[in-house]
């Protein structure tokens, strides 16, 4: 092996060797990789022409080979399924999701008198719409300066503030029409199962615009 290296020469070697200075030829545990900007290059279009000739394999056996094309169609058909399946599950643990908080809401129960009732309905507007925000604007991530999307429990957290809020709320209508203007529409939508889930409120239809002007939704909370 040569003494000199040349510059483009890249040198892997174990820092306990670097340490003690063993940089032999025959002692030094190193992985020494010689590869010239042109050596490099030539690697590269090879590479470009080994993805080229399978695409053009692929496009020709695609097209003559009946059998090909058949599994090709089954595999398509199997991820398109699982997919599927994967979508349902999710819906249902989502819907799951959202039962339980409701149920859990109301185990807990609710405000009975004025003044709590406001209280409580201004801290849980207040803490839906943080939370709304949250998962809007998502997570900031300082190492790599890009966005994680907020958690769908973010949502559901959401949608149960504003659940909350509407069990103390004397005309639980006149407040679904502000939400419908306001509230994104994935916590809009948990939110319209959670009071389809609870069954007591006599609110009509999510997104209907039925209900009073939003100026006029903001009176004091009455028994």
């Amino acid at each position: 092996m040569s003494s000199s290296i040349r510059p483009t020469t890249i040198a892997l070697a174990t820092v306990g060797a670097l340490a003690t200075g063993f940089v032999g030829a025959n002692i030094l545990p190193l992985a020494q990789i010689d590869i010239t900007r042109a050596e490099f290059m030539e690697v590269h279009l090879l590479t470009v022409r080994c993805n080229a000739a399978y695409a053009v394999y692929f496009d020709h056996k695609r097209r003559t080979d009946p059998e090909f094309r058949k599994s090709l169609k089954r595999e398509s058909r199997r991820i398109a399924k699982a997919v599927k399946e994967e979508a349902e599950a999710q819906g249902a643990q989502q819907k799951q999701a959202v039962r339980d908080a409701v149920t859990e809401a109301q185990e807990e129960g609710f405000p009975t008198s004025v003044e709590e009732k406001e209280t409580f309905f201004m801290n849980m507007v207040g803490q839906g719409e943080a939370l709304c925000q949250s998962g809007k604007s998502g997570r900031p991530s300082h190492e790599y300066d890009v966005l994680i999307p907020a958690p769908e429990s973010t949502h559901i957290e959401a949608a149960l503030s504003f659940y909350k809020a509407l069990k103390v709320y004397p005309q639980p209508g006149d407040l679904i029409t502000i939400y419908d203007k306001t509230v994104p529409k994935p916590v809009l939508d948990m939110l319209a199962e959670m009071v389809a889930f609870d069954g007591t409120m006599p609110i009509g239809n999510f997104g209907g615009g039925s209900g009073s002007d939003a100026g006029g939704s903001t009176g004091a909370i009455d028994d």
